[in-house]
């Protein structure tokens, strides 16, 4: 081979690999390398908090280049702090994931104060597990039993994080709709929080859900310390003593059925969203709705979920969506009903 075709070779094999290094680059995946923020709306060692960094621990794997996500807890407001955080500051890139309570996005559609968001512009990645709202007390308290409950000539003190929060709406709803005496405390920051206040004394109970209590408060409640006497579902829990009510039970006329289903039983669907900022690629919300989807059948992940008792019942992006925008459809009169009684 001549020396003027030699060269000519090497020139077409240099040509040729820097293609091929190029392409490569070109299309590896974009997670490679990278690191996701999980911002989650509410404090540590919470129900949030605790599925968060179990998925957290799952779903790189089945993110192409496989990222490291890592936990930020941003707490206040009922997780509005990190919704309205999620819409406006963080870059829409796909490298920040929002979880926060559902619940807020009724109170969008409710025209409260302090959202600065449209709940319509959020990409949704999924919800993790639906939620089965619960009511339950210390022994302290003295309120074992749902009959308990009713007769007590004082109003229960039961902990809330804020309005728009389940903690604080359901048992608005349910002293609505049945007559049940309690006052809301409202400002803690995470279902923690409520558990040690209510523990302390300061609180007689709470309501949330039960995917979330069940790990958390799983010590007392087997002690006979708390005693979970109300079940705000639309149907019986299967792991709970069929005895425990169901609080639609307890309805009389179809307002308070409708107030029941409306504001409790539809937003179980919602409780713990993850999402992305409005205007993050589409194709990068692709990649994470998959992730998660595939997590949420990842024989690992089910079953460190299951050794800390964490229900998984997930609901997909695209179903969220669609969820969400279902909830801006309610009749004008439902609405105006739901806005005054959350409003007190």
């Amino acid at each position: 081979m001549g020396k003027t075709l030699r060269s000519f070779v090497g020139v077409i094999i240099g040509i040729a690999m820097t293609a091929t290094h190029v392409y490569a680059s070109s299309h590896e995946p974009f997670y490679k390398g990278k690191v996701v923020k999980l911002v989650v709306g509410f404090s540590p060692g919470g129900g949030f908090d605790t599925y968060s960094r179990t998925l957290a621990r799952h779903m790189p794997k089945h993110i192409p280049g496989n990222p490291t996500i890592i936990v930020d807890n941003m707490t206040g407001a009922g997780s509005l702090i990190a919704a309205n955080h999620l819409y406006k500051v963080a870059k829409p890139d796909g490298l920040t994931v929002g979880n926060f309570a559902g619940g807020l996005i009724l109170n969008q559609v409710l025209e409260k104060p302090g959202i600065e968001f449209d709940a319509r512009k959020f990409e949704y990645i999924g919800v993790i597990a639906k939620n089965d709202p619960v009511c339950a007390f210390t022994k302290k308290s003295g309120i074992t039993t749902i009959n308990k409950w009713m007769s007590s000539s004082a109003a229960a003190k039961l902990g809330g994080l804020s309005p728009g929060n389940e903690t604080d709406d359901n048992p608005k709803i349910l002293k609505a709709a049945l007559g049940l005496p309690l006052r809301v405390v409202s400002g803690y920051k995470g279902t923690s929080d409520i558990r040690l206040a209510a523990e302390g004394g300061e609180l007689d109970g709470a309501c949330w859900g039960w995917n979330s209590m069940r790990p958390t408060w799983q010590k007392s409640i087997e002690a006979g310390d708390v005693f979970v006497v109300l079940q705000a579902t639309p149907k019986h829990l299967p792991d709970l003593p069929p005895n425990i009510p169901l609080a639609i039970d307890f309805a009389k006329t179809e307002e308070e059925r409708q107030l029941i289903q409306m504001g409790i039983h539809n937003q179980s669907d919602l409780l713990r969203l993850y999402g992305v900022p409005p205007a993050t690629p589409q194709d990068r919300v692709n990649v994470l709705r998959k992730a998660f989807e595939e997590t949420m059948k990842d024989p690992e992940f089910l079953a460190e979920a299951k050794k800390a008792k964490l229900g998984v019942d997930p609901v997909s992006g695209n179903e969220v969506q669609r969820i969400v925008g279902g909830l801006f459809q309610l009749s004008p009169g439902l609405v105006a009903k739901l806005r005054d009684l959350l409003s007190k």
